[in-house]
């Protein structure tokens, strides 16, 4: 009986986020073309993106992942806190930079961008693959995440299998009809009900376990205090102390992240959605009093070591929901498991709505046959679900804990950051330099990542792969030539002038 309350409460708010998504699109003429599909046609105002941004910054990573990972290695967690926050103060600059390129020159996307920036379209093509590459274990982890919470709310009635499954064919069938306005729309759902059931949580599992905040903070301090320091507590692949999580860790992660966040490909499509600059800077100093929620997964994932000990690898991303549903009532269960999925559903729609359209834009665009502009967006979407049929392959067979599958993702769009933000910014940097730079930048994150050697030395290996890839693309473009382009630098770097200012509602 619990777990047929549980999942109707699930499936009637998957079918409310469904007809949420089609009602997005009322008035929209099918849903438009590419551009309305994929950037909401340039024209969602300050509320709208707030929430799709911080929909996007706020997955089923955040929160079943900080659970996880605080459950496993306690204060390194908190470097999700620093790099997301220190992200959007860049953002308020990098942002509007971006939509000012993009709008200035009709552009969708970080690969037409690249393609526009260096005059050649097949760059915008290996750029859209290999930012694929990197988002898929997103995706995935998104899957994974959804996964877990439709299995776990149900009482284990839902197979694993079977959730991946649900969560794939429900997030696909969503994207490929509503695009990024859809998205948006969901997003206010999302997060009322994210707020609520956090807000809630917070309260209340401390009382119920542990009576009160003081107990629970004293058996932490007494009996768990490798927690709470860095570099947590040690043991396990991928954490502890005995792998590095230490002080130049955390800075040196937090530093990459921060970086790579404002040209994520799913960012920048949220920066493209915005109906003027405005909006995202207001934006950049509205989102970090979010991430105040993610300071409860953290705290619980660390009071699931007195409720639910024993939990190893994947199993800690269990910690939260092993809580929820040995506390809560059933429908109280649905609800938060609802809360989570939608954490998942939203940033994976805007991932593979993003893959879609630098397939649609860049790669499939190159084909005459799909060259023109009312083809792209059904080649998008053809993508999108091939993309995420991918990702649910590699959630059955190459499974792995959810902030892994994160930082792997950070670390391979990293290498992106010299072509896509550098040299928006920098005229001298030449194609050779920059394309010398990505080329070493990728291999050595695939080798080091792959290797086991993550962090180096205590340090993020995806910074250290992105400074060879920035030494190696200003030493290739001060040691050759300059590239022979004609084009004025109005027309190839960008800035942050709100040329297309509309009223700010």
């Amino acid at each position: 009986m619990n777990a047929v309350v549980a999942t109707s409460v699930f499936a009637v708010f998957m079918v409310a986020t469904v007809a949420l998504g089609l009602l997005a699109l009322r008035g929209r003429g099918g849903g438009g073309g590419l551009d309305d599909w994929s950037v909401g046609g340039r024209s969602l105002g300050p509320v709208f993106i707030w929430v799709l941004m911080a929909g996007e910054g706020y997955t089923s990573f955040s929160y079943l992942g900080a659970a996880g990972w605080g459950y496993n290695y306690g204060a390194p967690v908190l470097y999700v806190v620093a790099y997301m926050s220190c992200g959007y103060a860049i953002g308020y600059v990098v942002g509007p930079m971006l939509w000012s390129y993009a709008r200035r020159h009709g552009l969708v996307g970080i690969t037409d961008m690249v393609a526009h920036r260096f005059g050649r379209p097949w760059l915008g093509a290996v750029v859209a693959v290999l930012a694929t590459v990197f988002l898929l274990p997103y995706i995935q982890l998104q899957i994974t995440g959804m996964g877990v919470v439709l299995s776990v709310i149900s009482y284990g009635a839902v197979s694993l299998n079977w959730a991946y499954f649900v969560a794939f064919a429900v997030t696909t069938g969503f994207v490929v009809v509503s695009g990024l306005r859809g998205s948006a729309w969901v997003s206010v759902l999302k997060d009322v009900l994210v707020i609520a059931t956090l807000g809630f949580l917070a309260l209340y599992v401390p009382l119920h376990y542990f009576d009160g905040y003081g107990p629970l903070l004293d058996r932490l301090v007494t009996e768990k205090s490798d927690w709470l320091t860095l570099p947590g507590h040690g043991g396990g692949e991928g954490g502890g102390g005995g792998s590095g999580l230490g002080e130049v860790w955390f800075i040196s992660t937090t530093f990459l992240n921060s970086l790579t966040v404002v040209i994520f490909p799913t960012t920048v499509a949220g920066y493209l959605g915005a109906r003027n600059a405005d909006a995202l800077r207001r934006n950049a100093m509205y989102l970090p009093a979010y991430n105040v929620l993610l300071f409860v997964p953290m705290l619980l994932g660390l009071a699931a070591l007195f409720v639910v000990p024993g939990l190893a690898g994947a199993e800690s991303n269990l910690a939260l929901f092993k809580l929820v549903v040995d506390a809560l009532p059933a429908w109280a269960v649905g609800v938060v498991g609802v809360a989570a999925a939608l954490s998942s559903i939203v940033p994976m729609a805007v991932f593979m709505l993003v893959i879609g359209t630098m397939w649609g834009r860049s790669v499939l665009s190159l084909l005459p046959r799909l060259a023109h502009a009312d083809r792209q967006k059904s080649a998008a979407q053809v993508v999108v679900v091939v993309a995420g049929s991918l990702a649910l392959l590699l959630t059955y067979t190459a499974p792995n804990t959810l902030v892994r599958l994160s930082l792997i993702s950070y670390e391979g769009m990293a290498q992106l950051l010299p072509m896509v933000l550098l040299a928006l910014v920098w005229r001298r940097l030449t194609f050779r330099g920059a394309f010398s730079g990505l080329i070493v930048g990728v291999a050595v994150v695939c080798v080091l990542v792959f290797s086991g050697n993550d962090p180096v030395w205590g340090v993020n290996a995806g910074l250290v792969a992105l400074a060879a890839n920035l030494a190696v693309a200003l030493a290739v473009t001060f040691a050759g030539r300059r590239d022979a382009d004609p084009r004025p630098d109005a027309e190839v770097l960008a800035d942050d002038r709100d040329e297309y200012a509309a009223d700010p509602v």
